[in-house]
């Protein structure tokens, strides 16, 4: 019998490999590790993302370098990989959460739009061409149920964290957050946490307009944008 090349099975997404790999979802997931890092976090009174911005030229409008989107007054993402899969993403979430307001008369939770994103996902690897979505995403936001973070990989896979990262830094961040970070800090201690978890992901000075930050409360369920000058003083 003659061997199979690899390069077989990574030319369609519906071919499993002998060993049980999916490549096109694996090469998926190597766009996202180029992308720039991201933190999610959730605290006991409030959830929050922390999203760097890389800068590539002097000559860019800092204010079109989006990396955090609100879905709904209390749910928020942010998307490391392919931002303009992610905006793909982003917009069915936020048809999903209006759909769950008007059919049900009360704002959809967030664990019930990350399933809805994560489905989508998952839809992408089953069928000929198509490609999955470069992207993963940190969906986070406060609900009835409390602050809530979770994570959206390009396979579908939906995973709940109290913090995670996504992005080139992630393995540095993670580690960092591992050993310092716990669930029962408050909203200040654990953006301070955050924040330094991201300072170690490069060498490069952190300004506020390479950092943007999203938080909601337990109190308000809004998601408000922390201004540069609040930044500022948390890089300090």
């Amino acid at each position: 019998m003659y061997g199979v090349s690899p390069q077989a099975y990574d030319r369609a997404i519906t071919v499993f490999s002998p060993d049980g790999r999916l490549f096109q979802v694996e090469y998926a997931k190597e766009a996202v590790k180029r992308g720039a890092t991201a933190i999610g976090i959730v605290a006991k009174d409030a959830s929050a993302i922390i999203a760097y911005k890389s800068s590539y030229s002097k000559l860019i409008v800092g204010e079109s370098l989006k990396k955090i989107f609100q879905v709904d007054d209390h749910i928020a993402i942010t998307a490391s990989g392919l931002i303009a899969d992610a905006r793909r993403l982003v917009d069915v979430a936020r048809v999903e959460a209006q759909k769950h307001k008007l059919t049900y008369n009360e704002p959809a939770n967030v664990e019930t739009i990350s399933r809805e994103i994560c489905d989508l996902m998952q839809v992408y690897t089953q069928y000929g061409g198509a490609r999955p979505f470069g992207v993963s995403l940190l969906i986070t936001g406060v609900d009835d149920t409390g602050p809530k973070l979770f994570e959206a990989e390009p396979s579908g896979a939906m995973t709940g964290f109290i913090a995670s990262s996504i992005g080139s830094g992630k393995k540095t961040v993670d580690e960092y957050l591992e050993k310092n970070y716990s669930s029962n800090m408050d909203f200040s201690e654990a953006l301070k946490v955050a924040m330094t978890a991201l300072k170690k992901t490069t060498e490069k000075k952190l300004i506020p307009e390479n950092v943007e930050v999203s938080y909601a409360t337990l109190k308000e369920k809004k998601f408000k944008t922390m201004p540069d000058a609040e930044i500022a003083r948390l890089l300090k």
